[in-house]
């Protein structure tokens, strides 16, 4: 008799020591199957590294990747603390869609009432984005850049069918750029959104492990 495989895992992808403790520190039950926080590392080469190897075999061949931590919101407007969920990621190396991202807003918005969710492109960044830059990024139709999540996700993609998606949270936005993350006060709201995020990762896990019908 051949064994039913178990639930796929969830694989939630960060680069940063202090977005991987935000993120330990929020409550880590009621996910869909094993759930397992991977630090990448800091920037795109980094990332790929990390998320190829982790789903290269089991147990994680089979997880859905959700790509996570902090962000520089590029429109005039977003403030720390507001929330990312990108209906795409891309960059020069190519654009994976997201799965559920309206539930992903739906999640977010009962969470954390009050927050303000912002939906669009994730475009992915070499290196730290600021001043005249950030412009430039958003006449491309991006919304937000960060340096692992498209990498993160292409490097997902690559590696085998599955359900792909990226939450970022707002650590600086063009009328509130930061030297060093956590040193003011967007750098602590964003921290503290992100601490809060993980029920809407589980909720979204679960539904994406839903046989279609």
């Amino acid at each position: 008799m051949r064994t039913q495989p178990g639930p796929a895992p969830l694989l939630i992808a960060c680069a940063l020591g202090i977005e991987r403790l935000a993120l330990r520190a929020g409550d880590r039950g009621g996910a869909g199957g094993p759930v397992t926080v991977l630090r990448t590392g800091m920037g795109p080469k980094a990332a790929e590294r990390s998320v190829t190897r982790v789903l290269a075999g089991p147990p994680l061949d089979r997880a859905a990747v959700l790509a996570t931590g902090f962000c520089a919101g590029l429109a005039p407007g977003m403030h720390p603390g507001d929330l990312v969920v990108a209906e795409e990621t891309r960059d020069p190396h190519g654009t994976v869609p997201c799965v559920g991202t309206e539930l992903l807003v739906k999640e977010l918005t009962r969470t954390l009432p009050g927050r303000t969710v912002h939906t669009g492109p994730l475009t992915g960044s070499d290196h730290v984005v600021r001043g005249t830059e950030r412009s430039d990024l958003l006449s491309t139709g991006a919304i937000a850049v960060d340096m692992e999540s498209a990498a993160t996700l292409l490097s997902a993609v690559r590696t085998g069918v599955r359900p792909v998606a990226a939450v970022r949270v707002v650590v600086d936005a063009p009328e509130h750029e930061l030297v060093r993350i956590g040193t003011v006060r967007g750098g602590i709201s964003a921290f503290r959104v992100l601490r809060s995020v993980l029920p809407t990762f589980f909720e979204w896990h679960r539904n994406v492990l839903l046989p279609r019908r």
